[in-house]
């Protein structure tokens, strides 16, 4: 359990060549570092993009892996090997019921729910982050999770051979506590929500050497959401949408898919376009939601209340960046209730046979209304980003989809509760004509 010390400078064969700080500039070296020592703000990767624009090509892009190293010139790592687990290129759905039901003509899913190894989107920034961290000398790795993360930490540390130790909230769902667990890491349950673990997550790092993936490795992780930006247009036939639609946890999802696009246009991949940016968060814990809605710069942190615990982050460290983005792309950031996150669910799952988790549920839920509210123009490409699957969060739809029709091994057993279904199903159909 070593700290990083053979930190690696290569920057003549790569084209990140140094940290800078997204408020005041200042720049660093490539280390295991998060924050500015001048003014506090978040540090990201600083990339060359002139030397990408020689370099890559829609076509050395298409001939890689059919995993995120595909982009790999695009991300902070120097391994010509780096932890390859198969995440990433997940599928980007047509929908045609869903988008019938919306009354849209251009909508696509991004099904992260199905992404290797461990069903989210969490995947891709840990591939990255556990990448740079075994480059920066790190035996140990760790990270504050709301589960997602934690499965994926572990799961690749496993695959890494890294020892592994995740903190995660007490009250997660057992799907998501198992799914770490499986793992065989240490796994810290901390008595409090989220924003208390990551602080207790800080101290860790400071006092333990720990290569955390969402802490001091940060900078390199959130690079690796970029992927599910870069796909996105390489599925659409190298355009972007006009419009996408993303959950809201940190921020740092939404702002790393900006960003992504961003990389596309600079060095030629990609036509140049406006992209609408709009973003889902559960109003039980909504504060990137109200400061959009108020007109604020800044984030009131709130304590979290809601079933969506996935994307329940009471203080987002990447909020106003989120903000910013919304206002700057003419998109809208949303909330809706738990009911309304359940029917969410419910809604992707028996229109497009996709089973998402809570945090797809808040997304399909705010899709809903920015239709209905007239939000979003039918004849935009729309694209909706699925992060992580239904299986981890089945609490949450307990008591909301029916029973099984327990029948005896006989015909005319089977024949009674059939037709007691039709009869409540034409049921249920006039209450909603009605």
């Amino acid at each position: 359990m070593q700290a990083a010390t053979n930190i690696q400078n290569q920057t003549h064969t790569h084209a990140f060549h140094k940290l800078k700080c997204k408020e005041c500039g200042a720049e660093y070296e490539l280390e295991a570092k998060n924050v500015c020592e001048v003014c506090f703000g978040p540090l990201e990767v600083k990339y060359d993009y002139s030397k990408l624009r020689q370099t890559v090509t829609r076509e050395t892009i298409e001939a890689g892996p059919n995993s995120i190293w595909r982009y790999r010139q695009f991300l902070p790592v120097t391994s010509e090997n780096p932890i390859d687990v198969g995440t990433g290129m997940t599928p980007l759905v047509r929908s045609q019921r869903l988008a019938r039901r919306l009354g849209l003509k251009k909508l696509y899913i991004k099904n992260d729910a199905v992404n290797m190894p461990t069903l989210s989107f969490k995947d891709r920034v840990v591939s990255v982050a556990m990448t740079r961290a075994k480059e920066l000398g790190f035996s140990t790795v760790s990270c504050a999770s709301t589960g997602n993360l934690a499965n994926s930490t572990a799961a690749i540390a496993a695959h890494a051979g890294l020892d592994c130790c995740v903190f995660i909230p007490s009250d997660l769902e057992a799907g998501k506590i198992l799914g770490s667990l499986v793992y065989s890491p240490t796994l810290m349950a901390v008595k409090g929500n989220y924003d208390q673990v990551n602080r207790l997550c800080s101290e860790v790092a400071n006092t333990h050497g720990w290569g955390f993936v969402n802490i001091n490795l940060r900078p390199y992780y959130s690079e690796g959401s970029k992927t599910l930006g870069y796909e996105v247009a390489e599925q659409l036939g190298w355009e972007l949408p006009d419009h996408i639609v993303a959950p809201l946890a940190s921020g740092s999802l939404f702002t790393k898919i900006y960003k992504g696009f961003n990389e596309f246009k600079e060095v030629g991949l990609v036509e140049d376009k406006n992209v609408r940016f709009s973003g889902a968060q559960a109003e039980g814990c909504s504060p990137i939601a109200k400061a959009f809605k108020e007109g604020r710069d800044f984030i009131k942190p709130e304590k979290p209340n809601t079933i969506a615990k996935s994307i329940a982050i009471g203080n987002p460290a990447d909020g106003i960046y989120a903000v910013e983005i919304a206002n700057k792309t003419n998109g809208n950031i949303e909330s809706v209730n738990d009911e309304e996150i359940i029917e969410g669910m419910k809604l992707l799952a028996e229109t497009e046979g996709i089973f998402t988790e809570t945090a797809g549920g808040t997304t399909i839920a705010v899709l809903k209304k920015l239709v209905e509210a007239g939000k979003i123009d039918p004849e935009e490409t729309t694209v909706v980003y699925i992060t992580g699957n239904g299986l981890k969060t089945q609490e949450a739809i307990q008591g909301a989809i029916g029973e099984p029709l327990t029948i005896d091994a006989k015909l005319d057993s089977f024949e009674s509760a059939l037709e007691r279904s039709r009869t409540l199903e034409r049921l249920e159909w006039q209450q909603v004509l009605v």
